[in-house]
């Protein structure tokens, strides 16, 4: 049998380790700051490291205090999950969904129209956040499944395809008219709106852009894919979008393409969920629907 002696101080330790304060954690959790202070130190002492810095404005952990946060937290996170299991499982479960809101819109609504027609009495919940937010919730267990582009590096994620995505630039025939160059010279003349730096889309057009030897002279930012729609559509310059979403656009005419010698690559997209936490099993369900219908890719 396993000695528990530390388990009533972890606790106590994390509120600190949050709070970043003995006094806010005493606060907290409604016992007294003496209490907190003790109760930290005979963790220090049990576990025979130190645990916090002590500073002027608060406290910071050491690295060994960092490393028992990080796995304290796993276990809080796996204690609650548990918890919302027990309690749910009566009805239908639940199911916990993080994904950009433009990956929401065109790809996740029409599984969650199906899943929510098969399965109604399972609780849901979706995070509209950037991909790379996605993904990081799912890996601390915050969330069941992201819906994201493939990662370089899955780590502890399993990976669960989709299909691919198509990255063109489109403009107005308008615009495309105003700028009166070749194809290849609108980088240097035309106004290039593209998603802003963090976003993984255009992380993916920054690697084209290395790989072509192309530096576009003037860009405008935004953080929305629909935006870079919206603003080609009033012709405001010539954006980076994904071809499934301008359809209709380029059936129109509305919008035109503007065909590139060297094409960008495809980016495939897919739900990641992690592989170490207990499998809930409203995931597997979720991802073997086959949705009435879904974007075609």
């Amino acid at each position: 049998m396993e000695n528990f002696d530390n388990l009533s101080k972890y606790k106590i330790f994390f509120a600190v380790a949050e709070c970043k304060s003995i006094s806010k954690a005493a606060a907290k959790l409604y016992i007294s700051q003496p209490a907190v202070s003790i109760t930290i130190k005979k963790l220090e002492d049990n576990l025979n490291t130190t645990l916090f810095f002590r500073k002027s404005k608060g406290v910071e952990l050491t690295e060994n205090g960092r490393k028992l946060y990080d796995n304290v937290k796993k276990a809080f996170n796996i204690l609650s999950d548990t918890e919302d299991q027990m309690r749910l499982a009566q009805n239908g479960g639940y199911l916990r969904i993080a994904a950009s809101s433009v990956l929401c819109k065109y790809f996740l609504m029409p599984y969650l129209k199906k899943f929510t027609s098969l399965y109604p009495d399972t609780e849901i919940s979706i995070t509209c956040t950037s991909s790379s937010i996605a993904c990081s919730l799912m890996e601390q267990g915050e969330i069941d499944l992201a819906l994201a582009a493939k990662p370089e590096k899955l780590g502890t994620a399993m990976y669960h395809p989709l299909g691919v995505i198509e990255y063109i630039f489109v403009c107005t025939p308008a615009y495309r008219d105003k700028l009166n160059c070749d194809n290849e010279t609108i980088f240097e003349r035309g106004k290039i709106i593209l998603l802003d730096k963090d976003n993984v889309s255009r992380k993916h057009l920054n690697y084209y852009y290395a790989q072509n030897r192309i530096k576009p002279l003037h860009i405008l930012e935004v953080n929305e894919m629909d935006m870079l729609i919206e603003f080609a559509k009033i012709g405001i310059g010539v954006s980076c979008v994904v071809k499934q979403f301008v359809k209709q656009e380029l059936v129109a005419g509305s919008l035109i393409e503007i065909k590139l010698s060297e094409p960008i690559s495809s980016c495939e997209i897919g739900f990641l969920y992690h592989h170490r936490k207990p499998m809930n099993e409203n995931i597997l369900k979720f991802m073997n629907i086959q949705p009435d219908a879904l974007l075609q890719m």
